[in-house]
C-alpha cells in the first residue's frame, strides 16, 4: 500500500508538471566572495503592474552552511496562493569565510533589493515579509530587529526592514549564550546588536514564530513572547509538542506549519480566503497556539 505521504507527493508532482510555476533568478548583491542569488516564484496570472504582497525566505545552517532550496515548498505554495515568494542565498562561513554579522547584512540587502525592485517584481513595497529557519530565522528577524548592520554601498533611503516576520525555530538572542557568542569571538557589542529580542518594540512588525518543545532554543520563543506581551506588540508563538529543532522540514509538520503561516498572512491582510489545502492526516500531531498579543492603540 502506498503511504499517504507518498501519495501526496505524487499528486503534488503531477500538479506541478501540469502547471509549472514561473520562477526567475536574479543577482541581488555582488560581494568580494560571491554573487548572491535570489529566486523569485511568481503567482498564476502575475503581471508586472501588480502590487502583490511578497515574502523572502532565508535557509538555515548555523551561519555555516545550508542551501537556497530549503524553503522551495513553502515559497511555491505561497506563490500559488497569490504572493510573490522569493528564496535568497547569503554568504556563510563554510563557503565564504564570513561571520553571522555578514549573514545579517546580506539578509538586509535582500529585503532592500526586493523593495527597490518592487515595480519590476509586481509587489507592494509596504507588504513585505522576511522569513527563515534556524540561522535563517535569526537573520530574517534581524532585518526588522537589529538596527544598523546595513551594507555601506546601498541606498539607505530604501528601507531594509520588512513589514512582517515568519520565523521557524529562530535564534533570537546571542548575549548570554556561550556557544553562540563564540561564533562572534565573544564580541559583546555585536552580540547585543544581533539579538532580536533585545530590540523588540511595540511597533515592531507583526511576528509568527514556530518552535518544537524539545528544541533547546525553545526558551528564546518564550522570552520573545513575554516581552511582546509586555510591550503590546503583535506576535504569535506556536509550539509542536515533543518536536526537536528543524521539525518544520518534515511531514506532516511542514504542511501544518505552512497552513498556520497561511492563516497568519490572512490575518494581517496579505492573503485572502482559506489555505489552499488541509494538511494530510494519518500522523498524530499536535500544535499548541499561544494567545495572540495584539498591539494596543
Amino acid at each position: 500500500m502506498i503511504c499517504h505521504a507518498m501519495f501526496l507527493a505524487a499528486v503534488v508532482a503531477a500538479a506541478q508538471a501540469a502547471d509549472p510555476q514561473d520562477t526567475k533568478s536574479f543577482v541581488y548583491k555582488k560581494t568580494k566572495q560571491a554573487e548572491l542569488e535570489l529566486v523569485v516564484h511568481y503567482p498564476p496570472g502575475w503581471n508586472e503592474a501588480d502590487k502583490r504582497p511578497a515574502i523572502v525566505f532565508f535557509f538555515g545552517g548555523g551561519w555555516t552552511g545550508g542551501k537556497i532550496e530549503q524553503f522551495e515548498p513553502q515559497a511555491s505554495y505561497l506563490a500559488r496562493r497569490g504572493m510573490v515568494a522569493a528564496r535568497a542565498d547569503y554568504r556563510v562561513k563554510a563557503r565564504h569565510g564570513v561571520t553571522p554579522k555578514d549573514c545579517v547584512e546580506d539578509a538586509k540587502s535582500a529585503v532592500r533589493w526586493m523593495r527597490a525592485n518592487a515595480a519590476r517584481l509586481g509587489v507592494d513595497p509596504d507588504r513585505m515579509v522576511a522569513a527563515g529557519g534556524s540561522a535563517g530565522g535569526h537573520i530574517a528577524a534581524c532585518t526588522a530587529l537589529a538596527p544598523g548592520l546595513d551594507a555601506d554601498d546601498e541606498d539607505a533611503r530604501i528601507s531594509s526592514k520588512p513589514n512582517a516576520l515568519v520565523l521557524f525555530n529562530p535564534v533570537l538572542r546571542f548575549t548570554g549564550i556561550p556557544q553562540l557568542m563564540e561564533r562572534i569571538n565573544n564580541d559583546e557589542t555585536l552580540g547585543q546588536a544581533i539579538s532580536p529580542t533585545i530590540h523588540l518594540t511595540k511597533d515592531s512588525p507583526p511576528t509568527l514564530i514556530f518552535f518544537g518543545t524539545a528544541d533547546r532554543l525553545a526558551a528564546m520563543g518564550d522570552e520573545f513572547m513575554k516581552k511582546s506581551k509586555e510591550l503590546g506588540h503583535r506576535a504569535e508563538l506556536f509550539t509542536a509538542e515533543g518536536q526537536p529543532h528543524g521539525f518544520f522540514n518534515r511531514p506532516t509538520w511542514q504542511e501544518k506549519t505552512t497552513q498556520r503561516m497561511d492563516e497568519f498572512l490572512v490575518s494581517i491582510g496579505y492573503l485572502e480566503g482559506k489555505p489552499a489545502s488541509d494538511p494530510p492526516t494519518g500522523t498524530k500531531t499536535s500544535m499548541k497556539g499561544w494567545e495572540l498579543y495584539s498591539r494596543t492603540t
